[in-house]
């Protein structure tokens, strides 16, 4: 899916990750991460989000939630959306601040207090019963919890296994329910997705969600709550903060857009970030009909990936569909012209949408490919734990 624009935007990436891999440094089933530019991306987007009025709350989960990102993001956008508890614990780890936890999964009432006892900015709640652990978790602390109230997707725009929310015709009697707990206080409203990217063109535009949240700001407002938030997630880059900033949204969420990968980087590679990320594999065996088989273990199933280079031969194949419900132990490709001599132990490079916190990949980060010579700054598990 992004194959192109990285060879195009930067080879540097795809040299240095060749490299890695060839010497031994790399196994297949790496991402390799260039800091270098997800730092420069995040600079992009701090610049545009003040030129535009809004906040930014950065996702990790994409990249694996890893520490050493985290700190060069936070250098210019310092405040991070965690989607879970897990991810709330990883960018503690590394240093950065809490801007809104529980963004797509409750965090459970168990970890509540830890989590709250470092301060966040706001919480998301789904239903009554996790406002009131929140409120709970919060008094026993000795203050009051600014909470976002999470609406429920509209139909056909959510994805199965992010279930939840408030309905729109249910909000005045939740907002009644939260006005009677000590504990928290209405700060604002989200939803998800707020934005999304058209499938031929890639633009950011819309969607009926952000229209919900901001009738549920208005309401909310009505009722003597403010000043709210608007948390908008959803293909935030740098192309969509005037979209979001002229339907008065306060908050972005970029996640993909710090490794240039959103599906609007696919379709058009002139926008202003950077792709940053490459997927290095390697041709584990070849079948009887000349397919290779590559190492999997990163194959993420809305991934959009399509093809793979070869560089020993410059091969490019393409990437053959595998079902989703099956392990990717390895992953196929098109036989190759008769003659092009590949053979068990190429590097194979693929670039694609990422969710590298599902995975079982390793994460390598490098450094310096703008100046040189490149240098491995770290190795690390999809959770971002150091190797």
């Amino acid at each position: 899916m992004f194959l192109d624009a990285v060879l195009a935007r930067n080879p540097a990436l795809t040299d240095a990750s060749a490299a890695l891999h060839r010497s031994g440094t790399v196994p297949p089933d790496t991402y390799v991460l260039d800091l270098d530019t997800v730092e420069a991306n995040a600079r992009l987007l701090a610049a545009g989000a003040a030129r535009s009025g809004l906040a930014l709350w950065c996702v990790t989960k994409q990249f694996g939630r890893n520490p050493a990102l985290i700190r060069a993001v936070a250098r210019h956008l310092p405040d991070f959306a965690a989607i879970d508890a897990r991810e709330a614990h990883a960018l503690h780890a590394a240093g950065a601040r809490y801007g809104n936890l529980g963004h797509l999964v409750q965090i459970p009432r168990r970890e509540l207090p830890a989590l709250l006892a470092r301060r966040p900015r706001a919480v998301t709640v789904f239903d009554a019963d996790n406002a009131r652990h929140v409120s709970d978790a919060a008094r026993a602390l000795g203050r009051v919890q600014d909470v976002l109230v999470r609406l429920e997707s509209a139909a056909g725009t959510g994805y199965p296994g992010q279930e939840g929310g408030v309905p729109p015709e249910r909000l005045t009697a939740f907002a009644q329910a939260l006005e009677r707990l000590p504990g928290i206080r209405v700060a604002g409203v989200t939803a998800f997705p707020c934005v999304a990217c058209e499938p031929t063109t890639g633009l950011p535009r819309a969607t009926v969600n952000l229209t919900r949240a901001l009738r549920a700001r208005e309401l909310l407002a009505a009722r003597g709550h403010g000043p709210l938030l608007l948390s908008a997630p959803g293909a935030t880059c740098l192309a969509a903060l005037p979209l979001l900033a002229a339907h008065g949204a306060t908050h972005g969420e970029p996640g993909h857009a710090l490794t240039g990968t959103t599906p609007l980087h696919a379709a058009d590679p002139t926008q202003p970030e950077r792709p940053a990320c490459v997927y290095v594999s390697e041709v584990a065996h070849t079948l009887a009909d000349g397919r290779p088989a590559l190492y999997g273990g990163g194959f993420y199933a809305r991934s959009g990936v399509r093809r793979a280079l070869l560089p020993r031969t410059g091969t490019l194949l393409a990437v053959l569909p595998s079902p989703p419900e099956n392990i990717d132990y390895y992953r196929l490709l098109a036989a190759p012209p008769p003659g092009t001599g590949i053979r068990a132990g190429d590097t194979a490079l693929l670039a694609f949408r990422t969710q590298i916190f599902v995975t079982r990949s390793r994460v390598a980060v490098v450094t310096g490919l703008a100046t040189g010579p490149p240098r491995l700054a770290g190795l690390y598990d999809a959770q971002g734990r150091e190797l």
